[in-house]
């Protein structure tokens, strides 16, 4: 039984709906969806007493024995409620402690999973050794039940700082990692946004790769970074990150900092919006919100409105009134309005171009065809010798790397100084 909770003032985006999406992908068999006003929860239960007893009736008669709210809820409530309703309760916490349980692939997604459920649990221990003898006080009348607990607590304790060392070893690992790709000082294009907006299809799309990426909520945990080199201009290594949620639990976000340090680090944000939510602005105050946590609201963004082949909108560009880009229009799945996208990503974090004109052996095809990858080939002749001309565009700083590694070699191309092109 699902039990969707509106308190009074609150708006309420999508009726319940995504709280139908969330309880179905972890596997739940829905058999009521109540939705339930309220002017302000109750201390003890959250619905209060006379609604408590009408929901035991229906999990009653319906034989339920699972019921999940939309709500967090405290200790205290949950273990009332369970005691009432006499079957178990987990809130919108939980569930997605679940999901994520279910999805964590990576043994760093798996820590850090366990992590936020170790830390959350570790304030419920009470529920599960309600058998046992509690303290009353005085001298002789410890029960074993607070023997169990402590024991209880301090093991989690002691899993709790193991899977903090091992998340501070992966960390350091990926700052590695992060170093090396910044010895080769490629931009960084981070996918965020709202989960199930289409950022892991966009990225395979743009990137031509294979990731996982389904219909659900929460499909990608694991971060994945792959190359992408759009024509005309230098490389961009383009990142695909965990999508985010209204209500994401604080313990999940900070067991997922390490993964999110990503989109700390990068020089855009491609915030994907399912344009065909009919609560897309509060998606959009929900990745706000979740990107100020983090500390990645100051990195410049580029609103990408997704599934344009659902909305019927025309793909591309979308510009203010003053004339300045505000969004691209793209379909991740058709490829529609992938050009503009790449365009504006690359005048967004793109350095200045030139135009330059190299004279190749024909020895040196490796170069040539370096070339055709890195740069925008303007104009290609041979001669009689078979040396090959070529003027092309191709950004300064991938220029300059090029030229020293050619002489660093002993390359026998002969270039000539570069010029701006004409379009700037």
């Amino acid at each position: 039984m699902l039990v969707h909770v509106v308190l009074h003032g609150e708006a309420d985006p999508d009726d319940g709906a995504e709280f139908f999406h969330l309880a179905t992908d972890s596997g739940a068999y829905v058999l009521e969806f109540l939705s339930v006003q309220r002017d302000r929860p109750d201390p003890a239960t959250f619905l209060g007493r006379g609604k408590v007893a009408e929901l035991a009736e229906q999990v009653s008669d319906l034989s339920v024995d699972l019921v999940l709210f939309d709500r967090v809820l405290s200790p205290v409530q949950e273990r009332n409620l369970e005691r009432a309703l006499q079957c178990r309760v987990v809130d919108r916490v939980g569930l997605i402690l679940d999901i994520f349980a279910r999805r964590a692939r990576t043994h760093e997604g798996k820590l850090q999973v366990e992590l936020a459920q170790l830390t959350r649990l570790r304030t419920r221990l009470i529920r599960g050794w309600t058998h046992l003898e509690r303290q009353r006080g005085g001298i002789g009348l410890r029960g074993p039940g607070e023997t169990q607990l402590e024991t209880d607590r301090r093991l989690i304790g002691e899993r709790i700082r193991s899977l903090r060392g091992r998340l501070v070893k992966v960390a350091a690992h990926r700052a590695t990692q992060r170093r090396a790709r910044q010895r080769a000082p490629l931009p960084t294009v981070a996918l965020v946004g709202y989960t199930n907006a289409g950022k892991s299809s966009l990225f395979n799309t743009l990137t031509e790769s294979s990731s996982y990426a389904a219909d659900h909520l929460f499909a990608t945990l694991d971060p994945a970074i792959r190359r992408l080199q759009v024509a005309g201009h230098e490389a961009i290594l383009l990142a695909d990150t965990v999508g985010f949620l209204r209500d994401l639990p604080t313990d999940l976000i900070a067991a997922f900092r390490a993964t999110l340090e990503e989109v700390n680090q990068a020089q855009l944000l491609l915030h994907v919006i399912d344009g065909s939510a009919p609560d897309r602005d509060a998606q959009i105050a929900a990745v706000d919100a979740v990107l100020k946590e983090i500390g990645a609201d100051g990195i410049p963004r580029l609103l990408v409105l997704n599934k344009v082949d659902l909305t019927g909108d025309a793909p591309g560009n979308v510009y203010e009134g003053s004339g300045s880009l505000m969004a691209v229009r793209v379909s991740a799945c058709s490829g529609a309005g992938m050009p503009e996208l790449l365009q504006a990503m690359a005048q967004r974090v793109g350095r200045s171009m030139l135009r330059a004109e190299l004279t190749l052996t024909p020895e040196e095809g490796a170069l040539r065809a370096r070339l055709h990858r890195m740069a925008s080939i303007v104009e290609e002749n041979f001669d009689e010798l078979g040396m090959a001309h070529l003027i092309f565009d191709i950004d300064d700083l991938t220029w300059r790397r090029m030229r020293a590694q050619m002489r660093n070699s002993g390359c026998q191309a002969i270039d000539t100084p570069p010029t701006i092109p004409a379009d700037g």
